[in-house]
């Protein structure tokens, strides 16, 4: 499967958008409990079986905090993932990799449940001539990383908004009460 890549202004935009909700101007636990010249190793890896979707944005979370952060991936974003499995492997400040896992966390959380659920859909399809198509109903801020999500489950993208494609539907008309 061909998968169309996040644009890197989008995956910039959204992984500072999200350190900037967490962090603020200063995480308060970690100035106050990490020196400043601490550095660690860490490695993200799975606890349930999954397909993989946001590792671009939990990388970028983590280069923000430290540029110099050295990042091992271990897994590609739309692939199977199996409890145990690392994705993902960390060295560089402690502050950095501390701060910033929350973020990195949610991003492949999130994604990685709609890949998921996309795929078990995709799956129960796959003996037809079905499709599996996302909507516009998205989370404000987040289309265009939930609509990539679909594509790592093997979903399909139907239309980003009002902008790109006619649609008209066979909605009931009811009466109005007055």
């Amino acid at each position: 499967m061909s998968l169309i890549p996040l644009d890197p202004p989008l995956i910039r935009e959204a992984a500072c958008r999200a350190l900037g909700e967490d962090i603020g101007p200063l995480d308060l636990t970690v100035s106050a409990l990490i020196p400043k010249d601490s550095r660690s190793r860490a490695r993200i890896f799975v606890k349930e079986k999954g397909i993989l979707a946001g590792l671009p944005l939990a990388q970028r979370v983590f280069n923000e905090l430290d540029p110099g952060c050295v990042q091992r991936p271990l897994k590609q974003d739309a692939e199977p993932l199996s409890p145990g499995d690392s994705i993902l492997e960390l060295e560089g400040l402690s502050s950095a990799i501390l701060s910033g896992e929350r973020s990195a966390l949610n991003f492949l959380q999130h994604l990685s449940g709609i890949a998921t659920e996309t795929r078990r859909y995709v799956d129960a399809v796959a003996h037809t001539s079905c499709r599996i198509l996302d909507t516009r109903k998205t989370l404000p801020g987040l289309r265009h990383l939930q609509k990539y999500a679909v594509r790592c489950g093997g979903g399909t993208n139907h239309r980003f908004g009002l902008y790109d494609a006619f649609m008209a539907k066979d909605e009931p008309c009811r009466p109005s009460r007055t």
